[in-house]
């Protein structure tokens, strides 16, 4: 027997000789009837029902909520600026036409058409699987280190509630003797020295110690230093755990944890705060930086274009990444929150939509930053590409430091540090959603039961807080580091592409996938996308990577420089994810498959349809065969 849904997903109930065991009544002894044995019936339990989105809303919010994180922050506008300004959207907007929105597309698309996970859809092109083993083992990373900023924000969030911002004085317990406000300098009694015969020095008088300018430390740097990381001297020296860090990293994973225990029709609910209100805060901080002196000239820095920068490869490159990283490609998250609509839903139409707003929102953005450094190097009379940074700099160095010169300046620092956490928080629980949902859908008679996929959840989170722990340690930035540019490197995500794009664009088939969405949607694709899939965004991921490997540089951490053993243990975790694809391709070539070369590759492109455990997916499958 059957239980069945209209949208065509089916909870199959199946009771065969195998299933039931019937018992039988003994005869008759001496004429006295035998009391029959109880008769047992065994039927195999069915699987527990998927849900799926309250509405189109919940699915589109989550989505925009995932793909727009603290990249488009601070990485976009310091990229920008850095590789010719307007100039720089030429580059970026090809990669986004060639491999952000036909990969957004694909990967979404794939989860909706097969409704699992992300190790379950490579059911469609089984000898691929190890794709999905990949970004599982990219999730892991990826969630352990990047909730941390999550931490930091959460401390400079709580450090708010001040009258007087603590990172704007030097007269706390860990403040040196040579703090000093770049915003104040021109108070102390500085005055020009030789050094040598072509060379003069500033000197200035603070404190009754003379000091040379440059070795003048300003407080927002040492509450970043000393205060929020109490920074080592390297990787070597771990020292103490900062315990206020470890307990803003344990309330970011209580946050998650809330965020998608109950699935995905509570989470739906969430990221209506979480997605909405960060541009809420944008706007009113832009607002408020426009209306700054400086301003104009930080924005026509960040926007005036460059073309000879053009010229450059690495621009290429860098825009390539951007749009490989701000688009949450590969990591098996997109497949996930597909993997949760209806099985009609014009993904299509969703996939240009939030494409649009990811790449709107992460320009919109530069202005909202760059409004700020042009006031702040207007302040400090330096030119903007002295003032401007990227990453944690940016967020905990330059905006804190603009923040001090305003009215009011707790309120705008509380503002700021939200956005930034609201930013982090649903990129991170999306992360972990598309960790958890394949797994589940991987073992589904066990984790869908009631109650343990909750336990799990809460199993997962307790081990990554343990494991991010040496992250919140007087060395932890040093450990943070190996894992942004290592485990959770960029290669690795090209590496996963790469593969993504063979497996569905040579392997299942591109003409066979575009009938697959047309079975979804009613209409076929751009054909642009099959392009896409099996010749252009194969090429440019493979040539990004070996640009990336034949100009590989060491990790290092401003000035200091990782021992030998800090390279070895961060390749083996990028190593991690970047060998499952072709191990797991030749694991199932060598023991999976029989016969010639010729029809090995015939069994390995062939969907399997024996392990699909949803019937009306298997026949839609075989229908495209």
């Amino acid at each position: 027997m059957a239980v069945s849904r209209s949208s065509g997903r089916s909870l199959q109930l199946e009771m065969n000789t195998q299933d039931c065991v019937h018992s039988y009544s003994s005869p008759p002894v001496n004429g006295t009837p035998q009391t029959p044995s109880a008769q047992v019936i065994s039927i195999k339990p069915p699987e527990p029902e998927r849900e799926t989105w309250s509405n189109k809303l919940d699915f589109v919010l989550s989505v925009v909520g995932y793909a727009i994180g603290l990249g488009n922050v601070w990485r976009f506008p310091y990229l920008c600026y850095k590789n010719g300004g307007g100039a720089f959207l030429v580059p970026y907007l090809l990669t986004v036409a060639t491999c952000g929105v036909p990969m957004f597309l694909l990967e979404v698309s794939l989860g909706q058409y097969q409704s699992i996970g992300g190790l379950g859809v490579w059911k469609i092109s089984p000898a691929f699987k190890g794709v999905g083993y990949g970004a599982v083992m990219q999730c892991i990373w990826l969630d352990i280190y990047y909730i941390v900023v999550m931490a930091w924000a959460l401390f400079y969030f709580f450090n708010s509630f001040r009258e007087n911002l603590p990172w704007g004085e030097c007269n706390n317990w860990w403040n040196t003797a040579a703090c000093a406000s770049p915003y104040r300098r021109q108070e102390l009694d500085c005055w020009q020295e030789p050094v040598n015969a072509t060379f003069n020095g500033s000197y200035c008088l603070l404190k009754g110690e003379v000091y040379y300018e440059k070795n003048l430390s300003d407080p927002v740097r040492e509450f970043w230093e000393r205060r929020t990381l109490n920074i080592s001297g390297g990787i070597e020296e771990v020292g103490e755990v900062r315990w206020e860090l470890a307990g803003t990293l344990a309330l970011a994973w209580i946050f998650c944890y809330f965020c998608i225990w109950k699935g995905v029709k509570y989470t739906g609910k969430i990221v209506y705060f979480t997605s909405l209100f960060p541009y809420v805060l944008m706007f009113i901080l832009l607002i408020r930086g426009v209306t700054l002196p400086g301003a104009i000239e930080g924005i026509k820095f960040y926007i005036y274009p460059d073309i000879n920068k053009l010229s450059k490869v690495k621009v290429w490159i860098d825009a390539a990444t951007q749009v490989f990283f701000s688009y949450g490609l590969a990591l098996g998250s997109l497949i996930a929150l597909g993997s949760y609509n209806k099985y009609n839903n014009n993904m299509h139409r969703d996939t240009m939509i939030i494409c649009a707003i990811n790449s709107c929102t992460s320009m919109f953005a530069g202005f909202v930053i760059f409004s700020v450094v042009g006031y702040m190097a207007t302040i400090q009379g330096k030119p903007v590409e002295e003032v401007a940074a990227a990453g944690p700099g940016l967020l905990f160095l330059v905006y804190p430091s603009a923040i001090l010169q305003l009215p009011i300046s707790p309120l705008w620092s509380g503002l700021f540090f939200m956005m930034v956490l609201m930013l982090g928080l649903d990129s991170q629980f999306c992360t972990m959603e598309g960790l958890i949902t394949a797994v589940v859908d991987e073992f589904p008679h066990v984790l869908r039961r009631p109650g343990r996929k909750e336990v799990f959840i809460a199993v997962y989170c307790v081990v990554s807080f343990l494991i991010g722990i040496i992250m919140v340690t007087q060395g932890g930035m040093y450990v943070l580091v190996i894992f942004e540019d290592y485990a959770a490197s960029g290669m690795a995500l090209l590496t996963l592409i790469f593969f993504e794009c063979i497996a569905i664009g040579w392997g299942f088939g591109a003409d066979r996938y575009f009938e697959a969405i047309k079975d979804m949607i009613g209409y076929y694709p751009f054909l642009w996308f099959k392009l896409c899939w099996t010749v252009l965004c194969p090429a440019v991921t493979f040539g990004v990577f070996m640009f990336n490997v034949m100009n590989f540089t060491p990790v290092k951490y401003v000035d200091y420089e990782y021992p030998w053993w800090a390279h070895f243990i961060g390749i083996l975790l990028g190593l991690s994810s970047m060998l499952c694809p072709p191990g797991y391709f030749l694991y199932y070539y060598f023991y999976k498959t029989e016969g010639t070369f010729q029809e090995r590759m015939k069994k390995i492109c062939r969907p399997d349809l024996e392990k699909t455990t949803e019937k009306t997916t298997a026949s839609r499958i075989e229908t495209m065969l």
